[in-house]
């Protein structure tokens, strides 16, 4: 479950790592005394279960009591994709010298955290890894281990960090990967990480997703589940029986287990960015795929969706049926690619290339995330 950002900014400030003075309100009159109580100037965040707030106008700068309260009326009355805007964030304004990122999630191939730090900040950190490859350094932790403070230090000098800068970041590290584990969370991340101009280090940004099957081991955070406005595409995966959790990218995502999908979500970022991941546990009926591509297809923006399917003992022919089926009616014009292996492999093969399916016979998830590539780049 991912938390509002001022829920993660709270978890942050429980373990030590210094935070914008903030608060949370859901009406303008509310908004200007809580920018009183901070301390004007103050940045108006609309609190949203997605990414791209900036961009969709809902990250604002207020100088004024009035613009407060102006700014509050617009962004309640505003969504962002799709998500109405019902809390907004009032958090002190601060003057930025440098941004950097710190982050913690889990490797999908190892099953353990990879702790994550770059000297650059507010931007995608898989932008980074493929642009100024320089500027990230990676390191898996072990749980019975965890991070020591030794290891963040090395971590922030091999990103170029000196002096006085890597003592104070590589604390905010390990704090952050205290947050991750005692919260049985999939990800915690700041960005992005701010030097102030007075030199100090504050979380600028929070995001938090916290795994679904520990969630009543916390009940002491008092988070609101059943209520909690998500994601509609998120709900609509609930109802039709698939794991679905909406990112940032624009490659859909369908495979038939969490380990094979972690894994193929892992390598399209090394190359593009995910739009979506989807998981159908195990299932491969035709209607269960036809929902699935149903379900991802209705974001905007994707360009292409990679379907990796394995079955042992459930027959996988079903499942091609219903991408069919749904190529057929919807008529269906970017890139659908399918690595499909297993139980009546070759049917399945012949099914999706009837109905305009690029499939990939070979066993490497690797191979299929390259030739999608390619045919996108028109090198294929």
């Amino acid at each position: 479950m991912r938390l509002y950002e001022f829920e993660a900014s709270g978890l942050f400030a429980r373990k030590g790592i210094p935070v914008p003075r903030n608060a949370v309100v859901t009406s303008p009159q509310e908004a200007r005394e809580k920018a009183e109580e901070i301390g004007l100037p103050v940045m108006l965040k609309a609190q949203v279960l997605t990414g791209g707030r900036g961009l969709a106008g809902a990250v604002q700068a207020a100088e004024s009591l009035d613009q407060v309260e102006r700014g509050t009326e617009s962004l309640l009355a505003s969504s962002v994709r799709g998500l109405p805007v019902q809390q907004v964030m009032v958090a002190q304004k601060v003057d930025v010298a440098k941004e950097l990122y710190l982050g913690v999630t889990i490797d999908g191939y190892r099953g353990t955290p990879v702790v994550i730090v770059s000297s650059e900040g507010g931007v995608s950190v898989n932008q980074l890894v493929m642009e100024q490859p320089k500027s990230v350094a990676m390191r898996l932790v072990s749980i019975s281990k965890g991070l020591h403070l030794a290891e963040a230090r090395e971590m922030c000098r091999e990103v170029g960090m000196e002096g006085h800068e890597v003592t104070p970041v590589a604390s905010m590290l390990t704090a952050l990967y205290r947050v991750f584990e005692s919260y049985d969370c999939l990800v915690a991340e700041i960005n992005p990480l701010a030097r102030t101009t007075q030199g100090k280090y504050l979380g600028l940004d929070a995001k938090v997703e916290i795994d679904d099957s520990s969630l009543y081991r916390h009940i002491d955070l008092n988070l609101d589940v059943e209520g909690r406005i998500d994601n509609p595409r998120e709900r609509k995966g609930r109802e039709i029986g698939v794991t679905y959790v909406e990112l940032d990218g624009d490659i859909g995502l369908i495979a038939s287990g969490a380990g094979l999908g972690m894994a193929s979500m892992d390598i399209i970022k090394q190359k593009m960015r995910p739009a979506n991941f989807l998981e159908t546990g195990g299932g491969i009926t035709a209607e269960l795929l036809y929902n699935a591509m149903d379900l991802v297809m209705q974001k905007e923006g994707l360009r292409a969706v990679f379907i990796n399917i394995y079955g042992g003992i459930n027959p996988i022919h079903e499942g091609a049926k219903g991408v069919g089926k749904y190529m057929k009616e919807h008529n269906v014009s970017i890139p659908v690619m399918a690595k499909a292996l297993g139980n009546r492999q070759e049917e399945t093969w012949e099914i999706f290339r009837e109905h305009g399916v690029h499939v990939v016979t070979d066993i490497s998830t690797e191979k299929a995330i390259e030739y999608l590539a390619g045919l996108l780049e028109g090198t294929a």
